[in-house]
């Protein structure tokens, strides 16, 4: 089929209304939706989970399932309605006009089957193109999404790519035949942030060159900045402002808007002057949600009477040429100028006595060279290298890396899951280095507990939430009897901020962020002196992840706990961490505190992973580096510096030294060291990679 050349908007969502349909009733998920994309435009959907960003993208592809239906309203692809078109026209324009990028990538890939095939089934079966011209655009395309050596990859099977890689082939699948529009619904979350920002920075380009139209659904405020021209909020099933970026990220009319920018921690947060504002109360549910305003209930500027009588609320025009829409009754009245009213201002803990001592620490896995059939040499996959460090009481130290660094390693090594290869690892006065978890005694265990990154996954699904902490109160021996325990599960309970009555509950009556708060009751029921939080609010949305960071840091407050911070997100870190520690590859390339580690000089890595960071501040000016490559594997790590291999400063460094040998750990300042072979001159003459520019 030809593609149609068509002059008016891309795509035209007019009064959008799709419901599900059980056999009690009917679910609206989306309600009076529109939003338009012009051709090469990007416009970014943004908000949080269960708002209907994602039934908005099914609906388009016409794709809703045997319940879903759409009951009002229009979308219109090139003019042309969808909801009119037969199976046949559907199928045609499916996959060649209009493409959709999914969150996660193996779910869009067949494990049984060449990469090369994968692509090549597109445009053989839209265009009819030979199986050699096929070849030819799979070549380029996988070229263009900047895969290294391109006919090795057509030649692989999914499983023998890292995630960023199958994200970029499911991007190269969807722009085969070159659609004019591509629907990426959360494309980045499962990838690091240098994958990331390597991947939007493609995205962008690619739109650029091949002038497709994008609607980029995403609960990151910052990349929709540095993706989009557009934005749109949705709440609870409907679009609650629409704008430019420009518009929206600096003039916003709409008080969740404004709620969700306060949750997020941009440069200048401080989490004793001024903590994250959380936004209050719970999201609704389709079938619950109130009369009037959706946001009502949680709203700083609502009026009753007004906001909670029983009528729609349409969009109203926030500017003169109406390119600016708020959903609120009081946006004219709301003085959205006026100075936040700073949450209350916390006293930072004492940073006590070192809790924790690592000295040397080294985590070896040996692996068979052939795990299928396990002879051949053994290879070793160095996991930690001669890890050191000191945490103190009251202390949040933050541990900084991609995917495969070796965090978690380090984790279960300190946990007991893991013993160490080599080192020592001492708690107090006590080396626990190689004593399993089994062996441990009750009060070792209680002193070192976790909090891990997916709640769904470590809440036992057949018990109440208040036995589950009972539970952990009987392993490390708290309390005499019953009663007693009964009576700390419930003040646990208060600690985490949940009401006493979720004592009752199951995990699955409970949201994301309720069951992470229950994870945290367990692993604080038996007094924890250190705290392994391993990425416990990436799962989460925005709002909650601000309640649960300033939980994290109030229960810290009150029993001076020693908190290992495990993240990728460099925002979070910089938000809540008084020491951070940057690893790469099993290595500690730098440690310092937080102003030592955010400000220039740099280890060339941090500079790569703090330019990476989506900032979703328009005032803010960014270095630009994106790094080239995948992380090395460390079954195989590369000679010499860990890094040499995607440096971008390795030039400045004689004699090739990076290739030959591991840098020294050199001490910049005090409490500041780094592992690099730049010259100190060199070093000094680092530019700060976040520059907020001036009121």
């Amino acid at each position: 089929m030809a593609k149609l050349d068509y002059d008016g908007p891309i795509l035209e969502i007019d009064k959008l209304s799709i419901s599900f349909f059980t056999r009690l009733r009917e679910i609206p998920a989306v309600m009076d939706f529109s939003v338009t994309v012009q051709p090469g435009e990007a416009v970014g959907l943004v908000g949080e989970s269960g708002c209907g960003k994602s039934t908005v993208a099914l609906g388009v592809m016409q794709d809703l399932g045997k319940n879903g239906r759409i009951v009002g309203g229009s979308i219109k692809f090139k003019g042309r309605d969808l909801g009119e078109m037969s199976m046949e026209e559907l199928r045609d324009i499916r996959g060649s006009e209009i493409a959709m990028i999914y969150q996660e990538p193996m779910a869009s890939l067949n494990p049984a089957m060449k990469i090369g095939k994968q692509l090549m089934e597109v445009p053989m079966i839209h265009q009819g193109m030979s199986e050699k011209d096929a070849y030819d655009r799979a070549l380029q395309v996988v070229t263009d999404v900047k895969l290294p050596d391109p006919k090795r990859i057509l030649n692989s099977f999914p499983h023998q790519l890292s995630g960023g890689q199958q994200q970029r082939i499911v991007i190269a699948m969807a722009l085969m035949s070159e659609p004019s529009l591509l629907i990426l619904d959360e494309p980045t979350t499962a990838l690091d942030v240098t994958v990331e920002a390597a991947v939007v920075e493609l995205v962008k380009d690619l739109g650029k060159k091949y002038g497709t139209s994008m609607l980029f659904i995403s609960h990151n405020l910052g990349l929709v900045l540095e993706t989009c021209d557009r934005i749109c909020v949705m709440y609870s099933g409907e679009a609650v402002e629409r704008g430019s970026i420009k518009q929206v990220f600096d003039e916003m009319r709409h008080p969740y808007t404004q709620a969700l920018f306060r949750s997020i921690p941009l440069p200048g947060a401080d989490k004793n002057a001024r903590p994250l504002v959380a936004i209050p109360g719970n999201f609704p549910l389709p079938h619950e949600r109130p009369p009037g305003c959706n946001f009502g209930p949680r709203c700083d500027y609502f009026e009753e009477g007004l906001c909670n009588e029983n009528k729609p609320i349409p969009m109203f025009p926030a500017n003169d040429d109406g390119s600016h829409e708020t959903r609120c009754l009081k946006f004219k009245e709301i003085d959205w100028n006026a100075p936040l009213t700073v949450g209350e201002q916390k006293e930072k803990g004492e940073v006590g006595d070192v809790v924790l001592k690592m000295d040397k620490l080294k985590k070896y896995y040996e692996v068979a060279a052939s795990a299928l059939f396990s002879s051949g040499e053994k290879k070793v996959v160095k996991a930690n290298e001669t890890l050191s460090f000191e945490a103190r009481e009251s202390e949040t130290l933050a541990i900084v890396g991609e995917s495969g660094c070796g965090k978690s390693t380090f984790a279960k090594v300190l946990m007991g899951l893991e013993t160490a290869t080599e080192g020592s690892i001492t708690i107090g006065n006590k080396a626990i280095q190689d004593v399993p978890i089994e062996d441990r005694d009750t009060q070792t265990v209680a002193d070192v507990q976790m909090v891990f990154q997916n709640p769904f996954d470590t809440l036992n699904p057949s018990m109440t939430v208040g036995r589950q902490i009972i539970r952990a109160l009987e392993i490390f021996k708290v309390g005499k009897n019953e009663a007693e325990r009964q009576q700390r599960m419930l003040e646990l309970l208060d600690l985490v901020k949940l009401p006493r009555a979720f004592a009752e509950r199951m995990p699955r009556q409970l949201s994301g962020g309720q069951k992470q708060r229950v994870g945290i009751a367990r692993a604080f029921a038996g007094d924890a002196r250190i705290v392994v939080a391993d990425e416990p609010v990436s799962a989460l949305d925005v709002s909650v992840q601000a309640a649960v960071t300033d939980l994290l840091m109030e229960i810290q407050r009150e029993q001076k706990t020693t908190l290992l911070f495990i993240s990728h997100d460099l925002s979070i870190v910089r938000y809540l961490s008084d020491r951070v520690m940057v690893m790469y590859l099993g290595h500690v390339v730098e440690l310092g505190s937080t102003e030592q580690v955010f400000a220039p000089p740099y280890h060339p890595y941090t500079e790569a992973l703090l330019s990476a960071v989506p900032i979703a501040d328009t005032s803010v000016e960014k270095q630009h580096i994106v790094l080239e490559g995948d992380i090395p594997s460390a079954m195989n790590p590369p000679s010499g510096c860990p890094f040499q291999t995607r440096c971008r400063w390795k030039s400045d460094v004689p004699g090739g030294l990076c290739e030959k040998e591991v840098p020294p750990v050199r001490h910049l300042a005090e409490g500041h060291q780094v592992k690099c072979h730049l010259a100190d001159d060199i070093l000094e003459r680092m530019e700060p990679v976040i520059k907020v520019a001036a009121e």
